[in-house]
């Protein structure tokens, strides 16, 4: 599940227990925040599946000790959450950050300074920032910009600076670099919170571009960034985020921006079945499925391979763990969700010698008729392309997994997210730690493979790479290269 659908879900959570914090910074940032540390250290060790997937006992003890000292000391707010932040991405976990979406309005007023946010969307290309979409007043940045320092600070050192603190799961960077980046998908962009952490920005900034001029351009408000959101990044009621292109050529162009459909009264599954049987009937060509910018949510993709696949298609055979049987008592006051049976797994968790110290989970999300996907409809036999990058970390990764591998489609593209070494996810509680007001998402679910496998994403079966001509330009490579597929075939 991915960030997107949490926030959905929080929605439908007891939201009192958010209402009962007090900020700690609404008082005095010379308040000791290190009770905070405590609990969270509690919940990771008893709770949390992958806490121990990339690091060692003794590695998270001694991080969790320096924050905790690092939250006894006065300090700004920013100065405490970016300490926050380097621990819950050393985790290396893509489920496991403080989220704006699932804390209290104030942390968001916190992070977000009046005026401190680039005036633009971009892309991370070879370390250099391409603009994307300028919203600068007087067009000084346009579109295809490469952008080399920001205050006089290189990009390049930028990005070393915030690759540590982005979510991501293993070694997966391009995940990270992803993350970075601002694309108008969300209403939080982890660059805006992020890069005023390790760089003071207000009101303007001097952005040297790669020919060497210097543009001085005003930067923009929180309001300001979301007023250009996408409306497809924030599906609401029964909006329908997706959309289905007809080409004259035959291929149809299936853009699926987002599955985070928890809190929709949008019918997708009567409309993807619908859509995909509309493929046969109406003679397409082909078919290419857009998932870039798509972290994942709901199981939509199942519906999809239900069209493709002739024979009976068992999902990945990865067991699902659990650290603990009951939630601590203890942390019952601290933990939110929307599910309360996430605190009691019961018989649903069982010991295993297998893995000591860990449940394998048998009942939740795991029975026959989910792990097995079974033709339906209409199948449709033409040319299938899956447009896929390094979003792709959720859901989304485990359908570009289970596609890849059944053949059933080609994927075009860059390396997704997620880790082939297995994620965490599937349920999650919202810790919400009272003296600093703050919430850190945690999953309750480990996936791990039956056999070994390597840090490493999910890789297409055609890479291809933008370059900055091709934002300047509007040129889509991917896109192309995906109807060059279809087309040879």
């Amino acid at each position: 599940m991915s960030p997107l659908n949490r926030r959905r879900l929080l929605q439908l959570s007891g939201a009192a227990c958010a209402a009962a914090v007090t900020p700690a910074w609404s008082r005095d940032l010379a308040d000791d925040w290190s009770p905070d540390v405590a609990i969270l250290r509690q919940a990771w060790e008893t709770m949390h599946p992958g806490l121990y997937r990339y690091s060692t006992p003794a590695e998270i003890t001694a991080r969790l000790d320096d924050l905790a000292q690092t939250w006894r000391s006065p300090a700004s707010f920013r100065e405490r959450f970016l300490a926050l932040s380097r621990v819950t991405a050393s985790v290396r976990c893509g489920h496991t950050y403080p989220s704006p979406y699932n804390s209290p309005d104030e942390v968001a007023d916190a992070l977000y300074p009046d005026r401190a946010l680039v005036p633009f969307r971009f892309r991370w290309i070879d370390g250099r920032i391409v603009v994307t979409d300028d919203h600068s007043t007087g067009n000084l940045l346009p579109r295809g910009s490469v952008i080399t320092a920001i205050d006089g600070r290189d990009t390049r050192a930028l990005l070393a600076q915030l690759i540590p603190l982005a979510r991501a799961d293993g070694g997966n960077d391009a995940k990270r670099i992803s993350l970075m980046e601002v694309r108008g998908d969300d209403r939080f962009e982890t660059f805006d919170i992020h890069l005023p952490l390790i760089l003071s920005l207000r009101d303007e900034a001097v952005f040297t571009l790669a020919d060497g001029r210097r543009v001085t351009a005003p930067l923009l408000t929180l309001a300001e960034r979301q007023a250009k959101l996408s409306p497809a990044s924030s599906p609401t009621g029964d909006a329908n985020p997706w959309t289905l292109a007809s080409r004259d050529d035959g291929v149809r162009i299936l853009t699926m921006p987002g599955w985070a459909l928890y809190n929709s009264d949008f019918a997708w599954e009567a409309w993807l079945g619908q859509t995909m049987d509309g493929l046969t009937e109406d003679g397409a060509r082909g078919l290419i499925v857009d998932l870039r910018g798509n972290e994942g949510g709901l199981d939509c993709g199942n519906v999809i391979l239900s069209r493709l696949i002739e024979r009976d298609l068992p999902l990945s055979q990865d067991q699902r763990w659990t650290r603990y049987r009951r939630a601590p008592e203890v942390l019952h006051p601290y933990l939110d969700t929307w599910d309360k049976s996430f605190l009691d797994w019961g018989e649903a968790a069982q010991a295993s010698d297998d893995r000591p110290g860990f449940y394998r989970l048998t009942r939740y999300d795991d029975d026959a008729d989910g792990s097995v996907i079974r033709p339906q409809g209409r199948r449709f036999s033409g040319p299938v392309v899956i447009l896929c990058d390094a979003s792709n970390s959720s859901a989304t990764f485990q359908f570009a997994r289970t596609t890849q591998a059944a053949g059933a489609a080609t994927l075009i593209g860059q390396p997704t997210g997620g880790n082939l070494r297995g994620i965490n996810g599937g349920a999650f509680c919202f810790l919400r730690l009272p003296a600093s007001g703050l919430e850190v998402d945690l999953p309750l679910i480990a996936t791990f493979p039956a056999t070994p496998q390597p840090d490493a994403a999910v890789l297409p079966d055609v890479v291809v790479e933008t370059t900055p001509e091709d934002i300047r330009l509007g040129r889509d490579p991917q896109l192309a290269t995906a109807l060059a597929v279809i087309a040879a075939r």
